[in-house]
């Protein structure tokens, strides 16, 4: 079986990595900058107790399909489409993403998809550079197939995973680890805009509530933080790498990588659809939504924001929303 890696960034260079490092037949896409670096030097991988340099191949867009290839769509969300639109359909699909709406866009145009959880953390800024942070394992990757249920592939791919210095689970519900993760992101557009300054988990905490109170609403099932922390357990924990802790998370990275697009839209926005489609006021993570897209589309740094001016600009939303409810 071959692993053909859609997106070799922190998620899917790690991925990739580690498969490539236990002897699996893996083919990286990338584009640009860091296309080149892969093929002119190789993936280098860093982790907490290594530094690899790992000769990966690489392409810059779609090979010729092989009987027994498997996507590994590890783009961030916004490019899904772009990202899937090249390639042949009879490939089985596992979207290694954030969010909960890749798995069904994906089935419009493939038959066999495959969600996946993922806690991996892990930071790519530097062209050809991926560094994985999580230790004694890389992070724990459960998957299972769409909508629900697994087989024998996510089997194969779980125990493959397992293998490859990763925690690999295959689950029959791996939407309600998804939307379980969906909740945990939340949080992301907020570190993007304010970076590490104090006084942010009244923030977090207000756009996860409105997470959970609009799941509950649409009876949308969510494993617990209790749940995830225990299937987590002692095999995956964010260790320094060369004496410093990652900068931040995808959101963050975005902001710092400058690209110009941000994920907020399928995550906080996530939530707002879902809230605007039952009468659930989501202002909080409208605002982050909004904010986060401005960000990015202006070339904003991260840590653009203080958390005062954030929480000023939630208090105003809900105001609005609450007297246009009125």
């Amino acid at each position: 079986m071959r692993y053909i890696v859609v997106g070799a960034g922190a998620v899917g260079g790690t991925i990739g990595g580690r498969l490539f490092q236990a002897g699996h037949d893996v083919l990286l896409v990338a584009r640009g900058a860091h296309h080149d670096a892969l093929g002119r030097d190789g993936l280098r991988l860093v982790t907490p107790g290594e530094n690899l340099t790992l000769r990966v191949p690489v392409t810059r867009g779609p090979v010729r399909l092989r009987d027994g290839d498997v996507l590994v769509l590890a783009v961030k969300s916004q490019d899904t489409v772009a990202a899937l639109d090249p390639w042949p359909r009879r490939v089985p699909v596992v979207c290694a993403q954030n969010g909960v709406a890749n798995e069904r866009t994906a089935l419009r145009r493939f038959e066999r998809v495959y969600g996946m959880y993922v806690w991996l953390p892990a930071l790519h800024l530097e062209p050809g550079v991926v560094t994985a942070y999580g230790s004694p394992k890389s992070g724990l990757l459960q998957l299972g197939r769409y909508p629900h249920g697994t087989d024998e592939l996510s089997e194969r791919i779980a125990g493959d995973l397992s293998a490859s210095s990763f925690t690999g689970v295959a689950v029959p519900d791996v939407m309600r680890w998804k939307y379980a993760k969906l909740l945990g992101n939340l949080g992301n557009a907020c570190e993007a805009l304010c970076g590490r300054a104090p006084g942010q988990e009244p923030i977090m905490e207000r756009v996860r509530a409105e997470g959970r109170a609009v799941l509950d609403s649409a009876g949308i099932a969510y494993a617990s933080s209790q749940e995830e922390r225990e299937r987590r357990g002692k095999d995956v924990e964010a260790l320094p790498v060369g004496g410093a802790e990652r900068g931040g998370g995808s959101s963050w990275q975005s902001l710092a990588r400058a690209g110009g697009s941000i994920e907020a839209d399928h995550l906080n926005g996530e939530i707002v659809l879902l809230g605007r489609e039952l009468g659930v006021p989501t202002p909080a993570n409208e605002v982050l939504r909004r904010e986060a897209d401005r960000a990015a589309r202006e070339h904003l740094a991260p840590g653009c924001m203080s958390p005062e001016e954030l929480s000023a600009l939630v208090d105003s939303e809900a105001d609005r929303t609450g007297a246009a409810a009125g």
